[in-house]
């Protein structure tokens, strides 16, 4: 797979320099949209164009903290491990805003960017979607770019994930690969999801998929039934259960003679 990491935080900042209005809506879509085609030209779809003051704070971080040069020394330290992986994606970084606001609500988004990014990868493109609920880190821009890096080559190699047993899958293994130690759960929660969570593992219904992946509070806010699930213990179970494969493949690498 060839990657180009594109930087784009900083026209996201300057967006955010227009007064918050119709002059800062309009200069976002003829950021976003080629004039010419009428298709998308910058993937800032999960952009809030209309964020408040928040927002540009972060921006600001991130660029003070150089998150591009995080970003494209991630997409160059994933090449190797995604050769298999044919097509040629540019990388980018987006600012989505699940603080304060009505433009973005985190579970639906995140369960989109994940398991719908069949119209980005399209079009050539591979999002790291960070939060404004989030600490701005060099950590969270590496495990996101090559977690959404590592997530397109699944993808590629398995297809695309409709039932929770492929989405756990797919997520465990991307952000096993990319170094992922969270989310994460105790051993007892583990234990519980994991024989909890079996008898929905044929499922592709959006109320489950909520509910067993981002935990009950997240189904209740969108109006699903809880099945007793903790926060976003599904993909906790995911990520410990990719971390284990990785740990015995390697052992068993280690000590075959």
């Amino acid at each position: 797979m060839e990657l180009e990491f594109v930087p784009l935080l900083g026209i996201q900042r300057d967006l955010y320099r227009l007064p918050r209005g119709r002059e800062r809506f309009e200069a976002y879509l003829r950021t976003m949209v080629d004039p010419r085609t009428g298709d998308l030209e910058l993937p800032l779809v999960d952009m809030n164009p209309m964020g408040k003051e928040h927002v540009p704070a972060l921006l600001d971080r991130l660029l003070a903290l150089d998150a591009e040069v995080v970003g494209a020394a991630a997409a160059a330290a994933a090449r190797p491990a995604t050769a298999d992986v044919a097509g040629a994606y540019r990388v980018g970084l987006v600012m989505a805003d699940d603080a304060r606001g009505g433009w973005t609500d985190r579970h639906c988004v995140e369960l989109g960017h994940r398991f719908e990014g069949g119209a980005l990868y399209r079009r050539g493109w591979i999002v790291g979607l960070l939060w404004t609920s989030e600490p701005p880190t060099e950590t969270a821009v590496r495990h996101e770019v090559l977690t959404s890096i590592h997530r397109l080559a699944h993808v590629r190699r398995r297809g695309p994930a409709t039932t929770i047993a492929a989405m756990l899958e797919q997520e465990g293994e991307a952000m096993a690969a990319a170094g992922c130690v969270e989310p994460a759960l105790d051993r007892d929660d583990l234990a519980y999801t994991r024989e909890v969570i079996r008898p929905y593992l044929a499922a592709s219904d959006r109320p489950t998929v909520v509910a067993c992946l981002h935990g009950d509070g997240a189904a209740a806010k969108l109006g699903y039934p809880p099945l007793g699930f903790s926060s976003r213990a599904g993909l906790a179970l995911a990520l410990d259960t990719a971390r284990r494969r990785r740990a015995a493949q390697s052992e068993g690498q280690e000590s075959a003679p």
